[in-house]
Order: structure tokens, then sequence, then C-alpha cells
């Protein structure tokens, strides 16, 4: 297999892997175009460590006594698990909203092996399935603690996002108009 596969599947920047090959600690070869081959058949003797990093999220600011009951629910689930927590996230933030920088940190961590979360809305509304299949692509995982009993509540759960969802964008268009209209008149007045 190419290096930067391997690099991959280790969980590793191609860079020090490259190292590793220099050093030894990998065996492979290099061709004659420069590419860099690791050893068919040798065993990954490196084992990812498994880095669990939980996600808290509350919607608003007043929720914020709610967000700190919600992380410490989540470590004492990972203590439970025997899981050991590398890092605890908290963000305000809409689960409708797909630019909270935060969460987007954690999905583009490659070190980051396990994110546990509460509930799938903690993560996202819509397109959980999406973030689960990529992450497990990546040999990483998203555990989600209290999942819906029934299908009926996670369908229950996206209607009522949907319509939520498009009632916020409908209000953030009126909010708008109605505010620069306000600034025009300001603008015009002597």
């Amino acid at each position: 297999m190419k290096l930067s596969q391997y690099a991959k599947m280790v969980g590793i920047t191609y860079r020090t892997a490259f190292r590793w090959w220099q050093n030894g600690q990998i065996k492979g070869y290099q061709a004659p175009s420069g590419m860099i081959v690791v050893t068919e058949g040798e065993k990954v003797e490196l084992r990812r460590p498994e880095r669990v990093v939980i996600y808290a999220r509350v919607s608003s600011h007043k929720q914020t006594a709610d967000l700190e009951r919600q992380a410490q629910r989540l470590l004492d689930y990972c203590a439970a698990k025997g899981y050991q927590v590398a890092r605890s996230v908290k963000e305000i933030g809409s689960g409708l909203n797909d630019h909270r920088p935060k969460f987007l940190a954690l999905l583009t961590d490659a070190s980051l092996t396990r994110l546990v979360v509460e509930q799938k809305d903690r993560a996202t509304r819509f397109g959980f399935g999406y973030v689960e299949a990529l992450l497990e692509m990546q040999g990483r995982h998203i555990e989600v603690v209290n999942l819906a009993e029934t299908n009926r509540e996670d369908l229950l759960a996206d209607l009522t996002s949907v319509i939520y969802s498009l009632c916020a964008k409908l209000y953030g268009q009126r909010r708008a108009k109605v505010k620069a209209e306000t600034i025009l008149k300001q603008v015009e007045q002597p």
C-alpha cells in the first residue's frame, strides 16, 4: 500500500509517516517513480490510540446551566463505559446552524476516534446518518447516548425541525426587510 494510504489508516500525517519510513520504523521500499510503498502483508503495529471527545450543545445562552448538566451526564456516561475523555467541548448554537465552529473542528480533527453526544440532534438536526457514515469510513465513531426509542419519535422531531427551520428563515427575511426600511428612513431624515 502507498505510504499516504498507510498514514490515513494509522491516523497520522503523511509527513510523520515519511519520517518513520526514513527512520526504519515502517518497512517498505521506494519505487523508481519516487512513490513509497509499505510492504504488503506487514501488520500495522501501531494501533491508533482511542481519543474520546464529548460534545455538548444547547441552543441559547439562557440554557448555560443545561449545557453544564449535559456535559456532566456525558462525562458520567464515558466513565461508566470506561472511556478516557481527552476533551470536553461545549457549544451554544442552533442545531440547524451548519456553521458551528467547534463542531466542525471536531469533525475535521483526524486524531479524534470517538465523539460522544447525548442525542442525535445535539450533533445535527439533519443528515446525522451522513456524518456517522463519513466518520465510520475514516475509522472514527460518533456515539449517541440517548437514542430515540421509535422511528416515530425521529420522524416527529424531523418534521418539527423542518417547520422550525422554515419559520426561522421566513422570520429572518422579514426582520431583515424591516431593518432595511428602518435604516432607509433614518438615512432619509434630515
